[in-house]
């Protein structure tokens, strides 16, 4: 039996949607002047030349054998291949004299993409292997560039200005939030995953699977924790007592000697009669005075301590889903307002901004139960370990994207930042990251159960 084909209306609709991604990646780059790319603006990541080879280099690596190319450069195909993910220690140790000229990646890219999009171009009158067939691969394709693209948001939101080109800086933001209150949750089903059985709509491996538990009862966070919240936890001493801390992260805070949130930054003003600090917050373009009612980006060692300190948990996976998309009757929404599609009355995400706003400000947004900013404007942290569904498989092409990282080490994350693109903000959607990495535009909301 042949393979079967590519419709030529999805053929269309998929080529688009990868030259839009495109456009979007390429947009970033401009924003590095040549001497930039050298840099490594996180040390446990990869200097930024690499992400310049890496995009293309994974279409290439994904789409290659199914589009029968053949390899023309196996030496770049490999050391452009796969990003790094060290936890607790083995941090890189490369040079910048260790990678190729920007001109010679730019030449790799460039050859990349020509000869996927020859191929591509005739795909809807080839036979072709069934993942290629289907989109399942395109979708693969498409989504990896779009959280590369967050990913690599973050990465030049910490080099120093003077790296980037100049864009405006962000306006001061002296928004007072509304004043944080709990929605109680009661006892109700939350569904994890999607069903594996055809037909279904794209998703990472680490998605199918459905997982259905009775959530007992519970109060939640309208808000997220916001920075003058988490401000409160500072001017307390939360980063000096280790109570509030597990070992592992007291232990990781005192080797970086951490003393407040990654995006915040200090300054002492004395004057005759008062000795006080003064706050700012590290936006994309610029430094502003710390916006109190912005949520507070910071790593799960940190949000699991001001949780602690006040008294409450980090919701787990499920009690975020039930007060996301559950409702007061049983049924669960497709998103928390509702089965309308995203748009930018219901929160920020989808590149709209290069940095957060406040909590409160997209209420159209709201869950069931009238849970506020659950989508966009930061990832929020449960304390379920990232791990598979029930009857996971993983990718037979990507075996490694999810499988890689169920080692307890790393915690899962839902809802979305500003960089966000709204396709990812499906219900069965997972984020995961190790608990010791402060540089994602990542928050939190407390629990009592």
């Amino acid at each position: 039996m042949a393979t079967p084909k590519i419709s030529i209306d999805a053929h269309s609709s998929l080529l688009q949607r990868l030259a839009e991604t495109r456009c979007r990646t390429d947009a970033l780059f401009k924003l590095l002047p040549p001497d930039s790319f050298y840099l490594r603006p996180i040390p446990e990541r990869h200097r930024l030349i690499f992400y310049l080879g890496h995009l293309e280099a994974f279409d290439w690596n994904l789409l290659r054998e199914p589009l029968g190319l053949e390899a023309t450069e196996p030496a770049f195909d490999k050391l452009f291949a796969f990003g790094i993910d060290p936890v607790d220690g083995g941090l890189p140790s490369d040079v910048p004299g260790d990678w190729p000229s920007i001109s010679r990646v730019e030449n790799y890219s460039r050859g990349i993409r020509q000869r996927l999009d020859e191929r591509l171009a005739h795909l809807g009158s080839l036979d072709t292997p069934s993942f290629l067939s289907e989109g399942t691969l395109f979708h693969v394709a498409v989504e990896h560039r779009l959280m590369h693209a967050e990913t690599l948001a973050y990465l030049l939101h910490n080099l120093p200005v003077e790296c980037k080109t100049p864009q405006p800086s962000p306006a001061a933001d002296r928004t007072v939030a509304s004043k944080q209150r709990q929605a109680k949750i009661p006892e109700g089903i939350a569904t994890l995953g999607q069903p594996t059985a055809p037909p279904k709509p794209f998703g990472w491996d680490n998605e199918f699977g459905i997982q259905q538990t009775i959530v007992p009862e519970f109060s939640i966070d309208v808000f997220p924790v916001t920075n003058g919240a988490f401000l409160k936890f500072v001017q307390a001493g939360g980063y000096h007592e280790p109570n509030y801390w597990r070992p592992e992260d007291w232990q990781w805070k005192r080797q970086q000697r951490l003393e407040h949130p990654h995006f915040w930054l200090s300054r002492s003003r004395s004057t005759a009669t008062d000795s006080h600090t003064e706050w700012e917050y590290r936006g994309m373009f610029g430094r502003i005075p710390l916006p109190l009612s912005w949520p507070v980006y910071v790593s799960f060692a940190e949000a699991a301590a001001y949780a602690r300190w006040a008294g409450k948990k980090l919701p787990t996976e499920a009690q975020w889903h039930r007060a996301t998309y559950g409702t007061p009757a049983g049924a669960e929404r497709r998103y928390p307002w509702g089965d309308v599609a995203p748009d930018s009355t219901r929160g920020n995400f989808h590149h709209e901004r290069w940095d957060a706003c406040p909590v409160d400000a997209h209420p159209a947004g709201a869950s069931a139960f009238g849970v506020q900013d659950l989508l966009g404007n930061g990832w929020e942290w449960t304390s379920t370990p990232f791990g598979p569904l029930p009857g996971f498989e993983s990718f037979p092409f990507y075996r490694g994207y999810s499988a890689d990282f169920f080692d307890g080490k790393h915690f899962v994350m839902k809802g979305g930042s500003p960089r966000t693109d709204s396709c990812m903000l499906r219900r069965s959607y997972r984020n995961w990251f190790q608990p010791h990495y402060p540089y994602a535009y990542a928050t939190f909301r407390c629990v009592e159960e």
